[in-house]
């Protein structure tokens, strides 16, 4: 039923807390788990700045990428990765759609913060565009 399961990930406690869903799901259905990790470049600043910031908002997205498909590894799941650059909901539906996804697992909870509240989740505009179910996971103690 979930040959492909796609889990966007930010490095967050949010995303990490997802994973272990995204885990037992791949477990259950023998699914190949998507890693997809996206450089939000819609936030970046002045043009001076710009190259450092996506050389090391870049830096990170691998990091996150390698340490997240480490672990999946270690759980014996398939996995396969991806990092993109743009507008995260945007960069997850298209992949989602390109890569026929059967289901989308993440968290609720990102790196966003304030952002979140004035410009609405990534998560959220996930959940209303998505094609495939989208399982979203609330970190623990979250209000």
């Amino acid at each position: 039923m979930y040959d492909d399961i796609l889990f966007p990930t930010d490095g967050s406690d949010g995303a990490n807390e997802a994973l272990a869903h995204a885990l037992e799901l791949a477990e259950t259905h023998d699914s190949t788990i998507h890693v997809l990790s996206v450089v939000d470049s819609t936030y970046l600043g002045s043009a001076g700045a710009e190259a450092t910031t996506i050389e090391s908002l870049q830096e990170r997205t691998e990091q996150v990428i390698d340490e997240t498909v480490d672990d999946i590894a270690d759980h014996g799941a398939a996995v396969v990765s991806a990092h993109r650059m743009g507008d995260p909901y945007e960069e997850i539906i298209d992949y989602a759609r390109t890569e026929d996804i059967d289901m989308i697992v993440m968290g609720t909870h990102g790196r966003s913060g304030l952002d979140r509240f004035l410009l609405g989740s990534v998560a959220e505009k996930v959940v209303r565009t998505a094609d495939a179910p989208v399982l979203t996971v609330r970190l623990s103690g979250a209000t």
